[in-house]
């Protein structure tokens, strides 16, 4: 009997590696100008949002003498910050940003309490017409708020709150929750049931599930929720100037719609005023970056 020889397989010739190396080529090189073309494109749409911010924040740091001489496009001449105080202390911003604080804050809490026990009803048990209720607060979401402006106000007269902040706060809280429902109720619907169950054994009631399993799970849904929640509400203009009167409880954005009455031409004064009313919801949102973006791809997994 002979032995077979067992020969190892012959090194591809350079002949053959060279077509394979020409088709690669031509992918690395399109791969290339890909990433090339994206990353301007990118950079072109960056510097679309953010020279009109840097042009704010500049002007908002000059002078009116400034401003006058030289024209609002040139480059600045003067350093100032008397236009933050005008707009803060002559312009009314202060007490404007108190009372956006005090309807915002209240509005996203509740809003987001009320949208979550609903959610987490709607989602975990067998509610019955659950279907139904979920397209009624989604409708709700659905119609033009310029239809409902005169209702709105009428109910609140007649309910003894028109004028007044606590009206301001109701109306964001019905107008959100409907909404804030039925983002909640897809993401407390994908939570393994087992987890429920496990929680029913051990001995916790309906509350404790909610408070202890559910709330937790859900956090990266109420981070960017409530990111959005307090950007609408704070800079809502429409449903302030429909349920209050005076200038006193004014929000900021109604504020700084009054401020560009008052110095029509004073430029850096009604720049500073529009960087004030924009810093909290930069500073939220800063605050949720992470949770938001956690919420966003989760949402999108899901």
């Amino acid at each position: 009997m002979t032995a077979t020889e067992h020969r190892a397989p012959a090194a591809p010739s350079r002949a053959a590696q060279a077509p394979a190396a020409a088709r690669r080529a031509p992918r690395v090189t399109h791969r290339m100008w890909g990433t090339a073309a994206f990353h301007t494109s990118a950079g072109l749409l960056s510097l679309v949002w953010l020279v009109p911010i840097a042009v704010v924040l500049v002007t908002a740091c000059r002078s009116f003498d400034d401003i006058a001489a030289n024209g609002l496009g040139t480059l600045p001449h003067s350093f100032t910050l008397g236009g933050f105080r005008q707009a803060w202390v002559d312009g009314g911003q202060q007490q404007a940003l108190i009372n956006s604080l005090v309807v915002t804050i209240p509005a996203v809490l509740l809003s987001l309490l009320l949208a979550s026990m609903a959610a987490f009803a709607l989602s975990r048990y067998d509610v019955p017409f659950r279907r139904a209720l979920l397209l009624l607060m989604l409708s709700g979401n659905l119609l033009p708020p310029q239809i409902l402006l005169i209702p709105v106000s009428k109910l609140s007269e007649q309910l003894g709150l028109y004028d007044s902040l606590y009206a301001l706060i109701g109306v964001q809280i019905g107008f959100g929750v409907g909404f804030y429902v039925f983002v909640l109720h897809g993401f407390m619907r994908a939570i393994p049931p087992e987890i429920q169950q496990a929680a029913v054994i051990d001995g916790a009631g309906p509350w404790q599930i909610y408070s202890r399993i559910i709330l937790p799970l859900a956090k990266p849904a109420l981070a960017a929720l409530t990111s959005l929640s307090f950007t609408w509400i704070f800079n809502d203009l429409l449903w302030a100037i429909t349920v209050l009167r005076s200038d006193s409880r004014m929000p900021i954005t109604a504020s700084l719609l009054g401020l560009q009455g008052q110095y029509v031409s004073q430029w850096n004064v009604i720049a500073a005023g529009s960087v004030i009313a924009a810093a909290p919801t930069v500073i939220v949102f800063l605050r949720f970056q992470r949770h938001f973006v956690a919420g966003l791809n989760l949402g999108a997994v899901k």
